[in-house]
């Protein structure tokens, strides 16, 4: 249980930060906000496949540069959030 609500606070958390260092507008709400950090942080584990553990600022940035590549892809097919 603990950890599904971590990955809802850390998920909010990239996202908002991803959202605001995009360059333009992004239009979403909170939910999508928290899907798309989650999002964020699977493709970055995807790309670095690091060992799990405890929390690390290249994760972390890692994870918002992935959520940035989301919403340029989202973007790029005309999908809205």
């Amino acid at each position: 249980m603990i950890n599904i609500i971590t990955a809802i606070i850390s998920g909010l958390v990239i996202g908002v930060l991803a959202r605001f260092f995009y360059p333009g507008a992004v239009d979403m709400g909170w939910i999508a906000t928290i899907l798309l950090g989650i999002g964020g942080s699977l493709v970055a584990g995807l790309v670095t496949t690091r060992g799990q553990g405890d929390f690390q600022r290249g994760g972390c940035l890692a994870s918002i540069i992935g959520a940035i590549v989301l919403i340029f892809l989202g973007r790029l097919l005309n999908i809205s959030f």
